[in-house]
C-alpha cells in the first residue's frame, strides 16, 4: 500500500527498499514461527488436564513438521501467483483460528485438527522458503547475509517466544497463553500488508547488486506440475540428494526433537518449565547470532566446509547433554554452544541449492529440500516421544540425534563441486 511511495524516499537516501523487505518479512517469519514452538510448552499441561500421554500429544506434532515441509514445495508458486501480502495475510488469519480452535478442544481429533492440520498448512505457507524467495528476488548481493537474518527470525521466533508462553500458562492457563502469539500475528500480517512488495520491478528497482531492472517471471500455469518438475530434476542430481539427507537430519536434531521435547526432557531432571523455557530462548537468542554469522560466512567460505564443522559440533553438543548434570548453568552453557549452531545449516543449504540450481529454480528446489527437512522433525518428534513412553527416558533419542549428525557431516564434504548457474 506504501511500498510505491517509501521506495523513492528511500532510494534518494541511498537505501534500497530490499531492506524494507527484509525488515517486514523477518516479521512475519518470526510471529507464524513462534507459533511452531509454542506447543512444546503445553506438553505436560494437556497431559494434567486431558490425560493423554506423551505420543498422543506429540504425533499431531509431527503431523504440523510433515505439513510444515510439504507445502514448502508448492509455496514459491503461490507467492509468485498471488503475491507475498496475500500469502502472507492468509497464513496469519489460519493460525489465529487453529490456535483460537485448540482453547475449546475436549478430544484428541482436535488437537490433531488445530496444532496438526490447521498450523501445519499455514506455517508452512511461510515457511523458510519464504526466505528464500525474498531474498533470490530482491538481492544478488548479500544474498548471503539476508538468508541468514530470515533463516534466524524462522529458528528464533520458535524459541524467543517461550518463556512468556510458559510463564502465562504456568500463571493463567495454557490457553491464555496464546494471547501474545495472536497479538505478534497481528502486527506482523498489518505491517506486510502496508509495506510489502512482491517483486522489485513492481517499484522500479533492480536486485540489490545490479542495474538493469528485471520483469517479475510469470508463475507456472500448473504450480503442482511445476513443483513436480523440479522434484525430478532434483532427483536426478547427487547434489540434490546429499543437501536433502543432511536437511532431513538438521530438522531430526532441531525442531522435532529439541524444540518439542526439551522443556518435558528438563522437567523429567527437575528443572521447572519456566527454567527450560529460558534455555530454549537462549538457543535462539544465541541462533539469531549464529545464523546471521552462518549468512555472512557463505557469502564468503566454501559452504561445504561450512556444513561440515555446523553439523559435526551439533552431533558433539547433542551427545554430551546428558552429561551436563541438567544444572542451570550446565545447560545454559549448552544453550549457548547447541544455540549458535541451531539453522546456522541454512544460509550454506540455500546458497548451494542456488548454485546448483539457479536463481529461478532454487526456491522450488529447495522447497523439496526442506520438505526433507520437516519429515526429520516429524519423525524425531514421534520418535522421542515414543522412547519417553517405552523407556521412561528422552536420552536414546538425543543420542541417536548426536550419531546421525556426525553422518551428515560427513556426507556433505562428498557434495561434488560444479560451476554455478546464474544466482
Amino acid at each position: 500500500m506504501f511500498a510505491a511511495r517509501l521506495a523513492p524516499i528511500l532510494a534518494r537516501r541511498g537505501i534500497h527498499y530490499g531492506w524494507v523487505m527484509v525488515a517486514v518479512t523477518f516479521l512475519a517469519m518470526l510471529s507464524t514461527a513462534a507459533t511452531m514452538g509454542s506447543p512444546g510448552v503445553f506438553i505436560e499441561p494437556l497431559r494434567a488436564e486431558f490425560g493423554w500421554d506423551t505420543s498422543s500429544i506429540t504425533a499431531p506434532l509431527s503431523l504440523r513438521f510433515a505439513l510444515y515441509g510439504l507445502i514448502a514445495p508448492f509455496a514459491a508458486v503461490p507467492l509468485m501467483r498471488y503475491g507475498i501480502r496475500a500469502i502472507v495475510g492468509s497464513a496469519a488469519a489460519l493460525i489465529a483460528i487453529g490456535l483460537l480452535a485448540s482453547t475449546q478442544m475436549t478430544s484428541l481429533w482436535q488437537l490433531w485438527a488445530s496444532w496438526g492440520l490447521l498450523l501445519g498448512l499455514a506455517a508452512g505457507m511461510t515457511a523458510t522458503v519464504l526466505g528464500s524467495f525474498v531474498a533470490t528476488r530482491w538481492f544478488t548481493t548479500r544474498r548471503g547475509l539476508v538468508v541468514g537474518l530470515l533463516t534466524a527470525a524462522n529458528a528464533t521466533g520458535q524459541l524467543v517466544m517461550l518463556p512468556i508462553a510458559a510463564w502465562v500458562a504456568a500463571t493463567y492457563g495454557w490457553r491464555m497463553a496464546f494471547a501474545p502469539l495472536l497479538i505478534l500475528l497481528a502486527i506482523s500480517a498489518t505491517l506486510m500488508l502496508l509495506f510489502g512488495a512482491n517483486h522489485p520491478s513492481d517499484l522500479g528497482l533492480a536486485p540489490l547488486g545490479e542495474s538493469a531492472i528485471v520483469p517479475a517471471p510469470r508463475p507456472p500455469a500448473k504450480a503442482i506440475q511445476a513443483s513436480f518438475a523440479a522434484l525430478a530434476e532434483g532427483i536426478r542430481s547427487p547434489v540434490f540428494w546429499i543437501l536433502a539427507a543432511t536437511f532431513f537430519v538438521c530438522g531430526l536434531s532441531t525442531l522435532g526433537l529439541v524444540m518439542t521435547h526439551l522443556i518435558p526432557l528438563c522437567q523429567d531432571y527437575g528443572v521447572p518449565s519456566i527454567q527450560a523455557a529460558a534455555i530454549l530462548a537462549i538457543i535462539g537468542g544465541f541462533d539469531f547470532i549464529g545464523t546471521i554469522a552462518s549468512g555472512w560466512l557463505s557469502d564468503r567460505y566454501d559452504n561445504r566446509w561450512l556444513l561440515f564443522w555446523y553439523y559435526g559440533l551439533r552431533g558433539i553438543s547433542l551427545m554430551a547433554l546428558p552429561y551436563s548434570g541438567f544444572s542451570f548453568p550446565a545447560l545454559t552453557v549448552f544453550a549457548v554452544f547447541y544455540g549458535l549452531d541451531w539453522v546456522a545449516t541454512v544460509p550454506p543449504t540455500v546458497r548451494l541449492a542456488a548454485t546448483s540450481f539457479g536463481r529461478d529454480k532454487a526456491p522450488m528446489m529447495f522447497g523439496w529440500i526442506f520438505a526433507s527437512h520437516q519429515i526429520g522433525s516429524a519423525i524425531a518428534a514421534t520418535a522421542a516421544g515414543l522412547s519417553r513412553d517405552a523407556l521412561a527416558s528422552y536420552l536414546p533419542a538425543f543420542f541417536a540425534a548426536g550419531v546421525a549428525c556426525i553422518l551428515a557431516s560427513a556426507l556433505v564434504i562428498m557434495r561434488p563441486r560444479r560451476t554455478p548457474q546464474v544466482a
